[in-house]
């Protein structure tokens, strides 16, 4: 009684006599009615100016009665009802998120909200359309999209694509990139979702190139004797997908390719009895290459231990190897070393 009797003598007064309250103090209630922990979250949000304005207001606000609390509420959800609303949006829920939790932890709610959109890598797989299919999708594009779009494609696509827009579109588009500045995470989000349900989604099936390069994975972890069996028939069927999968095989045999540091830090790191295994069912060329890839007393060591090993089954050499290529390539993920791939190699003029 005492609390609501010190209320009604500070601001309970006849509404014709209460004071006026400001927009900063109406939103400094707002804030107050929210709670100390999701009003400091709050305030993180805006700029210097507003916090300032914030914090003038709250201190400066007093004793407010439970009657002009409500009708700040009242005034705020007539707002709402009128039109004036609120408007949400991934971008804005990623900002929030954000200000609030670790990076880690935010990504893994993100991952889980944006399902195939991040999962899928969405440039990465547009990069891997034909550039005709690109192209006529650009094509009933705006022009400042399509820049966007070619922006954020890999170099050599955009340069293929750009010719088949027309000498007029590709003139405007080209402007446009130039002048491209910062563009506003909602508009980069909602780009990427249209691109998503227009073109990606509309092609479940993996892509040409996806393909070969799932077969080209394949191959490698056969039995080489069982890949060298179908091989011929293959290229007679089907002479250019099968050369376009060999091109992206990368086999034991290819391992000699890489600079000797980096091989030998592969042979460093694989266990056991893999790597004299392996070497056993390698070529004479293949084997002297690994062997001088490193320092005199290793490389004796190790032809000690596979001269000692006596005979090794073809599928134990086939696992052995497949582990040394599965290791080559997590370091290569990593950018420890790197892989001669022959789609990487440089052309000699």
């Amino acid at each position: 009684m005492a609390v609501a009797a010190l209320d009604k003598s500070i601001d309970a007064k006849p509404r014709s006599r209460r004071r006026k309250l400001t927009g900063p103090q109406k939103a400094a209630i707002l804030f107050l009615c929210i709670g100390e922990k999701r009003g400091s979250a709050m305030l993180r949000k805006l700029d210097d100016e507003e916090i300032q304005q914030m914090t003038r207001a709250i201190s400066g606000l007093g004793s407010i009665s439970s009657e002009a609390v409500e009708e700040v509420l009242t005034q705020f959800l007539e707002g709402i009802q009128k039109g004036s609303g609120v408007v949400g949006s991934f971008a804005i829920a990623e900002n929030m998120l954000r200000s609030l939790l670790p990076s880690d932890q935010v990504d893994g709610i993100l991952k889980d909200i944006r399902g195939p959109l991040k999962e899928r890598d969405l440039w990465g797989r547009f990069n891997a359309l034909s550039e005709n299919v690109i192209a006529n999708y650009l094509k009933s594009e705006h022009e400042q999209i399509a820049a966007v779009i070619l922006t954020n494609v890999k170099t050599d696509v955009a340069a293929k694509v750009l010719p088949l827009l027309g000498p007029e579109k590709m003139a405007n588009v080209v402007e446009r990139m130039i002048r491209m500045e910062a563009i506003p995470t909602h508009m980069m989000r909602q780009i990427e979702e249209s691109l998503q349900k227009d073109i990606m989604n509309a092609g479940s099936q993996p892509t040409a190139t996806e393909q070969h390069q799932r077969m080209a994975e394949l191959f490698n972890k056969m039995d080489r004797g069982a890949f060298d069996a179908i091989s011929p028939d293959l290229e007679t069927a089907l002479p250019d997908a099968f050369n376009s999968i060999k091109a992206k095989m990368f086999t034991f045999e290819d391992l000699v390719k890489m600079a000797p540091m980096d091989l030998a830090r592969v042979m460093r790191g694989v266990p056991g009895n893999t790597l004299p295994t392996a070497l056993r069912g390698a070529s004479q060329t293949a084997r002297e290459a690994f062997l001088n890839a490193l320092p005199g007393r290793s490389r004796d060591m190790l032809v000690d231990e596979m001269d000692s090993m006596g005979p090794v089954r073809g599928r134990d050499v086939t696992a052995a190897q497949s582990t040394i290529l599965d290791y080559a390539r997590s370091l290569a993920d990593e950018e420890l070393i790197r892989l001669p791939l022959q789609e990487d190699e440089d052309e000699m003029f």
